[in-house]
């Protein structure tokens, strides 16, 4: 494996999770919802209230297939990129590990929360209502990936030993 590809919703524990992996094997953590800021110069919320959706999800993925052209890397696009097309984690480059990390809605909601990032698909007035919704939408899209994970009730670090061991990377000797 020379890259890995996390999916999943929003809260699913993406970044925190591909910051470790990334950190625990020696390689570049790229935060899609981050590089699209970075090169659009504000925020992912500005973007959806200023362009909309579909100019978001175009940077998206503009910005996750350049991120997947790199070696010994750990990608973390954002929980919607992976349902724009229905073929689209079987068209990731090969020896890209592709990951799902399974939250349930309710804990998605209550880490949304926690973290005080804005989130503009739980900006209407239920949330929970509104991430059971798409939750069980995108399901069909991130069960394609090789591996998953519940995310749930599961220590990060637990997370990222799984993500490493399946890299084949060294264990943890912390």
């Amino acid at each position: 494996m020379r890259r890995v590809l996390l999916v999943g919703f929003m809260a699913s524990g993406k970044t925190t999770v591909g910051r470790a992996v990334a950190r625990r094997l020696g390689w570049d953590f790229i935060d899609i919802d981050a590089a699209v800021e970075a090169r659009e110069g504000r925020s992912v919320a500005q973007i959806f209230d200023l362009d909309g959706e579909e100019r978001f999800r175009r940077l998206e993925a503009e910005e996750t297939a350049r991120a997947l052209t790199r070696e010994d890397v750990v990608v973390a696009p954002g929980g919607g990129w992976a349902v724009q097309d229905e073929e689209r984690l079987e068209e990731v480059p090969e020896g890209t590990l592709t990951v799902w990390l399974r939250v349930d809605p309710a804990t998605a909601v209550g880490r949304a929360r926690a973290s005080r990032a804005v989130r503009p698909l739980l900006a209407g007035p239920e949330p929970l209502e509104a991430a059971s919704a798409l939750s069980a939408e995108r399901a069909r899209f991130y069960a394609r990936a090789r591996l998953h994970l519940d995310t749930t009730d599961v220590a990060p670090t637990a997370l990222t030993d799984a993500v490493v061991h399946a890299v084949g990377g060294a264990p943890d000797r912390s």
